[in-house]
């Protein structure tokens, strides 16, 4: 019974295991019927969407990849644009270089036909040369040896000749600066006695000590004034001003005479015309001297070495010189200290260049004597004087009478420019005012006879002083005539202009 109910407990629970698998199988088939339709409504969906982003992805792509064909289409043609301008620059550099080789070659043909033909000449002339060297000997009656000799013989001499200048003039600058050095010595002394003294100025005034001095001044008769005024080529102005005289000249040079020669007058107190002229040939000796001064010192301010000494004396000379009112020394050195910055800053040598600016009014100095414009006048002084042609054409073009050839010329025009541009450098009026004086003069001294002429009183009067053997009193009318009449034909000047003829006679004896 037991095994019965055992059995029928073990068939229940097979019956019970057997129902649950099946029952699970079931469940399981259906779930997993469920999950395959799922998936499959899944993989349409994936493959839906994989669709429409593959076509998505094309389109873009087909977008991109036309994007990029129009870049690189635009890129080739660009590069195929650029390449046929480099293409036509390369041609038209190929036709220049052909050109310009072709050119080339011409010249060459020229050059060897030019040698050529210069070789042929050169034969010919030596041929020539040749010819006229035999001939020569033949007149001459010498053989080549025997001229050379000659030659050299005569070198000889000029060399001796030369010698003998430069040991004179060294001879003569010795003897100067012993004087110098001489008056150095004296002035030295006399500063040391603590006297008081007045400083030397260019003035037209000069103080007297006295008014009386006035009346011993003009002298008897007037002859001592008339004697100061012909020998210094002023006129010597006494008037109410007291204690005071007045040198009038247009002449710097000879105010400057005049001014020294009275002033040593009234100190000696001895007033006579032949006290006068000996004191006048004094002072002109001192104011020779220091225009050798002004040049050497001039010379020294501006570096300027090895200069012949009679452009030194006219370097000097330009101190007594005004051009439009300015004086021509400090502008001559102004404008060679303003070349020789601009050489410094150009690389050119500044030693010629400060030369050439010293140098470029030389001509101003002699102007008065020489016909021409000064520029050419100092231009031929410098020549003569052996400087060189740098210089030589940078004082004749500063004016454009002539080209300049080196660039020297054109910095000395550019400084003469700048010294004379500057404010309140120049005063037109006056040097019109000292060239018209100048004509004056000049214009008396042209007549046969006369030795001196003075423009006088601003211009007023022109004092002639004529040769006495060569004229006699009834002539010296004729000559007043003739230079009054010559002024009125070639000057122009405001009111009138008085003619005086100074005819004197000396007689002159010794007693031993």
């Amino acid at each position: 019974m037991q095994l019965m109910q055992m059995l029928l407990i073990a068939a229940g629970v097979a019956v019970g295991f057997a129902a649950g698998y099946f029952l699970r199988k079931a469940f399981e088939e259906k779930r997993l019927d469920g999950a395959r339709a799922q998936t499959e409504r899944m993989l349409k969906d994936a493959e839906s969407q994989a669709e429409q982003r593959k076509r998505e992805i094309l389109t873009e792509a087909k977008e991109e990849a036309l994007r990029l064909r129009q870049d690189v289409e635009k890129e080739i043609k660009d590069r195929r644009n650029e390449q046929q301008r480099v293409e036509r620059r390369l041609e038209q550099k190929e036709e220049n270089l052909d050109r310009k080789l072709d050119a080339l070659a011409r010249k060459e043909e020229e050059l060897k036909i030019s040698q050529d033909t210069l070789k042929s000449r050169m034969e010919e002339i030596e041929t020539i040369k040749m010819e006229q060297v035999r001939r020569l000997e033949e007149v001459a009656g010498m053989t080549r040896e025997q001229a050379q000799q000659v030659l050299l013989a005569e070198v000889e001499r000029e060399a001796d000749h030369i010698i003998g200048l430069r040991l004179k003039e060294l001879e003569e600058k010795a003897k100067r600066e012993a004087d110098k050095k001489a008056a150095e010595i004296i002035s030295t002394a006399i500063q040391r006695c603590a006297v008081e003294h007045t400083s030397e100025v260019a003035v037209s005034v000069v103080n007297l000590p006295s008014d009386e001095m006035k009346g011993r001044i003009i002298g008897r008769e007037g002859r001592n004034i008339r004697a100061f005024e012909t020998l210094t080529g002023v006129d010597l102005i006494v008037d109410d001003t007291p204690e005071a005289v007045t040198v009038s000249s247009f002449d710097p040079v000879r105010r400057e005479v005049a001014r020294r020669s009275l002033e040593r007058l009234i100190v000696d107190g001895r007033i006579h015309p032949a006290r006068i002229e000996e004191l006048v040939e004094k002072a002109q000796r001192e104011v020779e001297e220091q225009i050798l001064e002004a040049g050497e010192e001039a010379l020294l301010d501006t570096g300027v070495k090895n200069m012949h000494q009679d452009l030194v004396r006219l370097v000097g000379q330009l101190r007594f010189r005004t051009s439009y009112g300015q004086n021509s020394l400090l502008h001559s050195l102004e404008v060679a200290h303003l070349t020789g910055m601009m050489a410094a800053e150009l690389g050119l040598d500044e030693s010629l260049a400060r030369r050439a600016g010293l140098l470029h009014d030389i001509g101003k100095a002699v102007d008065h004597q020489v016909e021409g414009p000064h520029a050419v006048i100092g231009a031929e002084l410098a020549r003569k004087a052996g400087e060189p042609q740098e210089v030589v054409n940078a004082i004749a073009s500063h004016h454009e009478d002539e080209e300049p050839q080196t660039v020297y010329a054109v910095l000395v025009a550019a400084a003469d420019a700048v010294s004379a541009s500057r404010p309140g450098a120049r005063r037109e009026s006056l040097d019109a005012y000292i060239k018209r004086l100048e004509k004056l003069e000049s214009l008396a001294k042209t007549f046969q006879g006369v030795s001196k002429a003075f423009a006088i009183q601003a211009g007023r009067e022109v004092r002639v002083m004529v040769v006495p053997n060569l004229t006699d009193d009834g002539s010296i009318q004729k000559i007043a005539f003739d230079v009054a009449r010559k002024i009125e034909d070639e000057m122009k000047y405001p009111g009138q202009i008085k003619i005086t003829v100074v005819r004197e006679t000396r007689a002159v004896e010794y007693a031993k």
